[in-house]
């Protein structure tokens, strides 16, 4: 089974509103995490747990709203604009 297909199978069983609600949790802990970052802890081993939950979370919410090939026209798009930015 795909990854893909993980996500849609997590959506279909704790529904839209749990898993958007748990982005929200996910990224609590990662903004947690990278605050402790910021006051010296050396913690890169959780704040690479917790973007890899901040991904799953965002790549299912990237299918529950039909919108993979628009964040990835966007993605391109801000890239683009940021390279613009640095070479000025």
């Amino acid at each position: 089974m795909d990854e893909r297909e993980v996500y849609k199978q997590a959506l279909d069983k704790w529904g839209a509103e749990a898993q958007i609600c748990m982005v929200f949790e996910e990224m609590a802990e990662l903004q947690k995490e990278l605050c402790k970052a910021l006051r010296g802890k050396e913690n890169r081993i959780e704040i690479a747990e917790e973007i890899a939950d901040v991904e799953i979370m965002l790549a299912q919410m990237k299918i529950l709203f039909g919108i993979e090939e628009g964040v990835e026209r966007y993605k391109k798009l801000k890239i683009q604009r940021l390279q613009e930015r640095l070479e000025r």
